[in-house]
């Protein structure tokens, strides 16, 4: 009898359990399924398809299969320099690209346009269409390729759409040599 009951409803503005669980499927569905268009322009094209190729196996990301047509891609592969008659065919490859779209600038030229510094070429990708993970090389390791990838997929799943760039790898075993090598020549020095 003197029980007093609430209800609560959830208006369109305000984030509710179905929705958020909804995005986060959506979110962990697209980091596994991502078809790509590359977009090779010049010698990081060669690292490009060893990266791609069943040695390294890029299907266990979900990046396997490529699509020759933007309208069909989730990720745009800038691979190699991009000169000044090619930035308008990048940008309408982009603009043809469907929501939501990312973008990798394979190798240092894609990325900050390498040791080219003249007017046919242009400083990076990112002065023409937006760009979502830097993977700098000339060109590339494969490792460094799937770091990007990995780190695409993580900005993938978090919303994240800052840019990113992958960072160097240092090997454990170079290292230890580069230590024994400094010890030996530091001991003969003595």
């Amino acid at each position: 009898m003197g029980e007093v009951t609430r209800t609560v409803t959830i208006e369109g503005n305000e984030q509710g359990f179905a929705t958020t669980k909804l995005d986060a499927l959506l979110s962990w569905a697209r980091k596994y399924s991502l078809f790509q268009y590359p977009f090779v322009t010049a010698c990081c094209g060669m690292e490009f398809m060893a990266a791609v190729s069943p040695r390294f196996d890029i299907a266990r990301f979900g990046a396997e299969a490529p699509r020759f047509s933007p309208r069909q891609s989730d990720v745009l592969w800038v691979v190699g320099t991009i000169s000044q008659r090619q930035a308008p065919v990048l940008r309408r490859i982009y603009e043809q690209m469907m929501e939501p779209k990312w973008v990798i600038a394979f190798g240092t030229c894609a990325s900050c346009g390498g040791f080219y510094d003249n007017y046919t070429t242009v400083p990076g990708l990112d002065k023409i269409i937006p760009c979502d993970v830097y993977i700098p090389g000339c060109p590339p390791r494969p490792e460094a390729v799937f770091d990007g990838l990995m780190l695409l997929q993580d900005k993938i799943a978090s919303g994240d759409r800052s840019p990113g760039v992958v960072k160097p790898r240092q090997d454990p075993a170079l290292a230890k040599s580069d230590l024994v090598t400094l010890r030996t020549s530091a001991g003969r020095a003595e």
